[in-house]
């Protein structure tokens, strides 16, 4: 058993990102899905030099755009990641199957997606005042750590 909780990037621009949650993807097990268009092509060299070795051991999936990737994914808990809500993501209780949705680098995600009904809560990591956003990378780590930690880290080493 590996962390039973998926990352859904929605257009991710920055290759060195995607690389490293491609590396924590393989070390989790955790499914990392990205809905294009896509910023960078999955040959760039950042995106293979972030990732390591352990690039083709992620279970990613490319869907060509977020309704394709809903389509895959769905029917399933949805948890939007944005600066702008008051739910932090420790106050949810993960379950296996959940969707870790996070938007691009430079713009997050887009009204019209938290906005959708198929979005169950939006979700905020805290940050002190007046500073605009957490790495990409370093935030689904947070999160997945989180919800894996919840459910007791199946299958992970000791």
């Amino acid at each position: 058993m590996s962390c039973p909780v998926r990352l859904l990037f929605n257009r991710p621009c920055i290759p060195n990102n995607t690389g490293s949650t491609m590396r924590l993807s393989a070390i989790t097990g955790a499914e990392l899905h990205l809905a294009g268009p896509l910023g960078f092509s999955m040959d760039d060299a950042r995106l293979k030099r972030a990732g390591l070795d352990y690039r083709d051991r992620a279970l990613t999936t490319v869907h060509a755009g977020l309704e394709d990737a809903y389509a895959a994914l769905l029917p399933a808990r949805v948890f939007a990641f944005t600066a702008h809500a008051r739910v932090r993501y420790t106050d949810i209780a993960y379950a296996p199957g959940d969707v870790l949705l996070f938007g691009s680098e430079p713009s997050g995600l887009d009204a019209d997606v938290l906005d959708d009904p198929r979005v169950t809560e939006r979700v905020v990591v805290p940050m002190l005042p007046d500073r605009r956003s957490l790495n990409l990378a370093s935030t689904a780590a947070l999160a997945l750590y989180e919800a894996w930690r919840q459910l007791g880290f199946g299958g992970a080493a000791q």
